[in-house]
C-alpha cells in the first residue's frame, strides 16, 4: 500500500491543524493505521493508531485529549486533527500501515512525513 501524507504548516501554539493520509494499492480497510512523528535531533514517537474499522482509537499520553485520529474507508483516507497544539509537537509527521490482524508493533507500510511546526 503506498501513503500519502498532507496538512502540515506553521501554526501558532494553540492553533489546530489537520493531516491527512491518502491510501492506494491495496484495500484500504485491511490495514491498521499509525501516525508518528520525529521531531529535530530526536527519535521516532507513536502519536495514535486507528483499527481498521476506525472503531478503536490509541494515543501516546502526550497528547490525550488534544489529538483524534479518524479514517473514512470509503476515501481511503485516514486523519490527524490536532488541536491545542504545542511547541513540543513540531515535528515530521508520517503515517503507516500494517495488517489489521497484525499483533505486532511494527508498521509494514510508511509514507513521506508532513512537517509540522507550532511556533510560540
Amino acid at each position: 500500500v503506498q501513503l500519502q501524507a498532507s496538512g502540515g504548516g506553521l501554526v501558532q501554539a494553540g492553533g489546530s491543524l489537520r493531516l491527512s493520509c491518502a491510501a492506494s494499492g491495496r484495500t484500504f480497510s485491511n490495514y491498521a493505521m499509525g501516525w508518528f512523528r520525529q521531531a529535530p535531533g530526536k527519535e521516532r514517537e507513536f502519536v495514535a493508531a486507528i483499527s481498521w474499522s476506525g472503531g478503536s482509537t490509541y494515543y501516546t499520553d502526550s497528547v490525550k485529549g488534544r489529538f483524534t485520529a479518524s479514517r473514512d474507508n470509503a476515501k481511503n483516507a485516514v486523519y490527524l486533527q490536532m488541536n491545542s497544539l504545542k511547541p513540543e509537537d513540531t515535528a515530521v509527521y508520517y503515517c503507516a500501515a500494517k495488517p489489521a490482524r497484525s499483533t505486532s508493533l511494527n508498521y509494514d507500510y510508511w509514507g513521506q512525513g508532513t512537517l509540522v511546526t507550532v511556533s510560540s
